[in-house]
């Protein structure tokens, strides 16, 4: 199996931690930046269209307060009625209505300059018009009566204003908009007998429109509540009500996008506070979109430099952790091969020179140790040929035992060392693992079977639930409900973790699930001391069961050939191995006892005095 090069997987964390940050921290920052921007633009463009919307609402509204007083004066509502033949009658009411609008408009210096003209016409078929050069005139008679009968169909009946984009001049058609309403005669009770009208020149009014600084490419337009264009001329011709016209209207005070002469656009539409004028300002999208661009593209630009920066520093810091680690492992082979061969640390005060030293310290301990080894074998041979043969027995078994102490602790250096490789490539689940397989060993290894106490077997059984966890990836709670009082009290060695181990490959034999459960709980009761393993697993068949009781009471070790019987476990530590280690320490009264219901669990039951230290029986 090939080896994964270390240097590659910390360039490859590297590298996938360098571009998500980047990546996620550059589209995070474009799409706020980008919001923000189209919030920005899009506030200025109704903060434009609300501005212009106020001052035309504020033009229009001073015509309105001139409408009304034209509409209340009394020669303008006597004018109605006069006779359509009285040259005289018509001369004077003219004459009083030229200097009552010649006085108002004098009064409004702010509405001179965009008045066109200002008309009363009735039915009677007589008008008085007045233009900006304060000249009076009187229309062709059949002009008057087809102006007079549009202007009574489109003003509303009751007395309110309306806005017409017409002119009673066909010069004037198109350059001017018409502020128009019913006036009734002096009575007020008489139905309406005539049409007051101001004209409003557009090109004056559009100056206040003008200032709305919508770009290169962006334009302002005006749509009334038909679907009418009334600004800019250009507009004009383009047919009343049609699709874009159509999106105005529906959108009311919102802003839309839209395809305008092939091109998507922003509109942003305000409607009039006093009439049925839509003011609506536009620009393309990709104007708009210019700045979020130029972020885009800036931010890409960044972001590929402070990438190419930092995966160069990246290289070089991979290179300074993984060739101390080459050369531990090189020095390592030849150790292997018995050439003691020691790593200079350089004067590293990190974790990598602690485990270089550690390193060090290991052979130089380990060539005392096999040194020892030789001068005692040596010794030993000595020994034998001057004591005789019971007494070189006796040697050789001392030196077995001493090579059974120096595996073990040439084992342990070996998991500190993985251990070590662990924590530089931070895995967690490796060093956790080491840990609790160097702390079974360790307590496995150790010969005595007295002077354990139950949290010592408890500690066990955690350290077996670590390991088997990482195996099986599936996390497993035991519910410890023992009494604080009673974790140290006496039992054997290694015999809690076996009935552990034979729960988990008997009890659930289709693997753990969620409702699976497994409870240690203990007490002391009429001199016995007593643990209790509890599961919820499938339990044993009634014969099964007798079996297994039938055996307990036989008092024999578990043999070979009943591995497939299921009670040996772990290399012959099953629950007729713990059955009979317990009776070897406390006697034959003592041992194991098994209640089981088949599909309801099995309750073990580890029985052993309460008096103090166990003794061990021959």
């Amino acid at each position: 199996m090939k080896r994964k090069s270390l240097s590659r997987q910390i360039y490859a964390y590297f590298l996938i931690v360098i571009v998500l940050s980047l990546v996620s921290v550059g589209a995070v920052s474009y799409w706020q930046s980008s919001q923000s921007l189209d919030d920005q633009v899009k506030q200025y463009m109704e903060q434009m269209v609300d501005s212009a919307n106020y001052q035309t609402d504020s033009y229009l509204q001073a015509y309105e307060l001139l409408s009304n007083a034209f509409s209340s004066n009394s020669d303008v509502r006597a004018f109605m009625e006069i006779k359509p033949d009285d040259a005289y009658e018509y001369y004077e009411y003219s004459d009083k209505i030229k200097k009552f609008a010649f006085a108002s408009i004098e009064s409004i210096v702010t509405l001179y300059k965009q008045l066109n003209m200002i008309y009363v016409t009735g039915q009677h078929g007589r008008s008085v018009v007045y233009e900006n050069q304060n000249l009076f005139f009187n229309f062709d008679p059949v002009l008057v009566q087809e102006k007079f009968t549009n202007l009574m169909k489109m003003t509303p009946i009751d007395g309110k204003i309306a806005l017409l984009n017409m002119s009673i001049r066909p010069a004037d058609q198109g350059s001017v908009v018409t502020m128009a309403r019913k006036v009734r005669g002096p009575s007020y009770k008489d139905e309406n007998r005539g049409v007051l009208a101001f004209e409003i020149k557009l090109d004056e009014l559009a100056k206040t429109w003008d200032r709305v600084s919508l770009g290169k490419d962006g334009f302002f337009f005006i749509v009334d509540d038909a679907g009418n264009y009334i600004y800019p001329r250009s507009m004009s011709e383009r047919q009343p009500n049609d699709e874009l016209a159509s999106q105005v209207l529906t959108s009311g005070d919102q802003t839309f996008l839209s395809k305008y002469d092939e091109e998507e656009r922003m509109f942003v539409s305000r409607k009039s506070g006093y009439y049925d004028w839509n003011l609506v300002a536009s620009m393309p999208v990709k104007e708009l979109r210019r700045p979020v661009n130029t972020i885009r593209t800036t931010t890409i630009i960044v972001g590929l430099i402070t990438l190419a920066a930092a995966l160069w520093l990246a290289f070089r810091f991979g290179r300074s952790i993984v060739r101390p680690i080459r050369e531990l492992k090189d020095s390592m082979r030849e150790t292997e091969k018995g050439n003691w061969q020691y790593i200079e640390d350089a004067g590293r005060n990190d974790e990598m020179g602690g485990l270089i030293h550690s390193y060090n310290l290991m052979v130089t301990r380990l060539s005392d140790m096999i040194e020892r080894v030789y001068e005692a074998e040596l010794e030993q041979q000595k020994n034998a040929l001057e004591l005789g043969e019971s007494k070189l027995e006796r040697q050789k078994a001392e030196f077995q035992s001493l090579q059974l102490q120096i595996n073990p602790h040439f084992l342990y250096n070996t998991l500190e060392t993985i251990n070590c490789y662990a924590i530089v490539q931070d895995s967690g689940e490796i060093t956790e693992m080491v840990e609790a397989m160097a702390f079974m060993l360790r307590y496995s290894v150790q010969t005595n079977l007295e002077e354990i106490t139950v949290a010592n077997e408890l500690n066990h059984v955690r350290n077996y639930m670590i390991i088997l966890q990482h195996r099986t990836e599936r996390e497993f709670e035991i519910d410890v409900v023992i009494p604080p009082s009673l974790l140290l009290e006496k039992m054997v060695r290694l015999t809690l973790q076996p009935l552990i181990e034979n729960i988990f490959q008997h009890a659930f034999p289709e693997g753990v699930e969620e409702r699976h459960s497994i409870r240690i709980d203990a007490r002391k009761e009429d001199g016995l001391f007593q643990v209790f393993i509890e599961d919820n697993g499938t339990g044993m068949m009634p014969e099964r069961l007798a079996e297994l009781r039938k055996k307990l009471e036989e008092n024999r070790l578990a043999e070979p050939e009943e591995a497939s019987t299921g009670t040996k476990r772990g290399g012959g530590i099953g629950l007729m191995n713990v059955h009979r280690r317990i009776q070897m320490v406390f006697g034959e009264a003592y041992g194991l006892s098994v209640d089981s219901e088949w599909g309801r669990g099995t309750c073990i039951t580890m029985k052993m005095p309460e008096t103090t230290r166990p003794r061990l029986r021959g």
